[in-house]
């Protein structure tokens, strides 16, 4: 069955052709339905004619494997396949805009790039703990629901299944990619690394910033190895107003290492939307790229190092979660801090890159009006965030690594896990008080967070600790 001679009205594998939309060269699409009562339907046909590229069969194959396997508000629900004697994917027909349709409103305020980085990051998490990795993000794969304003990924013909054989690497030797946004490592020939999404997502962020690409619009292979030697120049020398916060997290995303980027797409979703916690290094603030030599020393670091990368997904988000300390600073507490300390200690030793994000609640009151200032007349939520960094400051993590929250609630337990929610959380650490009768009448906090966490929760008490 070729995309082309097909036309409205027409049925194909039981589902009847509505409408064809223009999305793409390799491909036809078509808007298709079933039933009276099915959602929007989009089947795709890869074009097989004479002299077409043989990697749109390869795609085709690959996408036909990984699709079903997806799942998720970040990638379009599967509902049916062909053979290739009848090559056809039907899937969900998100509606939405592609992130393509902003690419003439370019460059983009900086709250906007966060925003949407901010989005797509959480999108491939999402894929990458499904082991995953796209490999082709670029604007036209990525739509914004328009329920939402979630990120979805589309096209995943050059995408990598952990679990599943690589026929694209098989059959073709030498990098797969889009020539903007392809990752020094997939240059190389490494296609099992999920930070080469936070790459292409890194390239995306600078491109809506400035207007312009960090590595130019590179039509070869030759050009595209440019990127393993030569950093992009930073984004505050086309963009005087770009936030130092900002330019750190883009610069990070386009290191040629990719141990030099963040070690997952969630700790980069996080520090997206919490800006004002980002550690600001030099990177941050320059506004001229290095010179000739530091290059050098890029390409050879890159190229020593590059065979120790390969892990699996599992392991790497393993070794990288995000951890949400739940502190207990009321006076008369100081021993469940101190147990706390040590858990968290414990955790953070077996976990090499994980992000740390310590949080405190002030309880506000239903019903009264809540002091601002203690009795000395000091502010209550800075003095709340002195302490929480006093509590950390022996921790074993770097700057960059850790955050400090505290949130003003009536509800602490419904506030924690809201945060843990919108944020990724890998595992909440949270302190248990001694039990009381009324504690036992109403309720604990941590009882809460235990029963209703989306992750993994550990209770630490004065003088012991339990996981659940």
């Amino acid at each position: 069955m070729a995309g082309r001679g097909l036309q409205p009205g027409d049925v194909v594998a039981g589902f009847r052709l509505e409408e064809e939309l223009p999305l793409a060269a390799t491909a036809a699409f078509w808007r298709v339905s079933r039933a009276a009562d099915d959602p929007p339907l989009l089947m795709k046909i890869p074009r097989l004619e004479h002299g077409a590229n043989p990697i749109n069969i390869v795609g085709f194959e690959v996408e036909q494997m990984i699709l079903p396997k997806l799942s998720g508000p970040h990638v379009p629900r599967f509902i049916a396949s062909g053979s290739l004697d009848s090559p056809y994917i039907v899937m969900e027909l998100i509606v939405g805009e592609s992130l393509r349709a902003q690419l003439a409103k370019l460059p983009l305020p900086a709250e906007a790039v966060a925003s949407l980085g901010a989005k797509i990051a959480s999108a491939l998490h999402d894929i990458h703990r499904q082991e995953v990795i796209h490999l082709d993000v670029k604007p036209s794969n990525i739509i914004l629901r328009t329920t939402g304003e979630v990120a979805a990924l589309i096209d995943f013909g050059f995408s990598r299944h952990l679990r599943l054989p690589d026929i694209l690497a098989e059959e073709f030797p030498g990098p797969i990619g889009t020539g903007p946004y392809i990752a020094p490592e997939q240059l190389l020939g490494n296609r099992t690394d999920p930070r080469s999404d936070i790459f292409a997502l890194g390239v995306i962020l600078y491109f809506f910033l400035t207007g312009e690409r960090p590595f130019g619009d590179p039509s070869g292979v030759r050009e595209w190895r440019r990127r393993l030697y030569r950093e992009p120049v930073p984004p505050r020398a086309l963009r005087a107003d770009c936030p130092a916060w900002l330019q750190e997290l883009i610069l990070r995303s386009l290191e040629v290492h990719p141990r030099e980027r963040h070690a997952t797409a969630a700790q980069l979703a996080f520090d997206l939307q919490h800006p004002q916690q980002v550690h600001v290094t030099s990177r941050g603030k320059r506004t001229r790229r290095d010179g000739a030599l530091s290059s050098v020393k890029r390409w050879i670091h890159l190229r020593r190092s590059l065979p120790s990368l390969r892990q699996t997904i599992a392991r790497q988000l393993e070794q990288s979660p995000i951890i949400m300390a739940a502190i207990d600073l009321s006076p008369g507490q100081e021993a469940l801090a101190d147990a706390m300390h040590l858990a968290v200690r414990e955790i953070l030793q077996a976990h090499s890159d994980a992000r740390l994000t310590c949080v405190n609640v002030l309880r506000l009151s239903r019903l009264a009006i809540d002091p601002s200032e203690d009795e000395q007349g000091r502010n209550l939520h800075l003095r709340r965030l002195a302490e929480l960094q006093y509590w950390a400051k022996e921790l074993p993590v770097p700057a960059h690594g850790i955050t400090f929250h505290v949130f003003e609630a009536p509800n602490p337990a419904a506030a924690l896990l809201d945060y843990a929610r919108n944020n990724h959380v890998d595992h909440i650490v949270i302190g248990a008080r001694a039990s009381s009768p009324l504690r036992r009448y109403l309720g604990s906090i941590s009882s809460q967070v235990v029963a209703e966490a989306p992750c993994t929760v550990t209770v630490v008490r004065a003088t012991e600790s339990a996981a659940s």
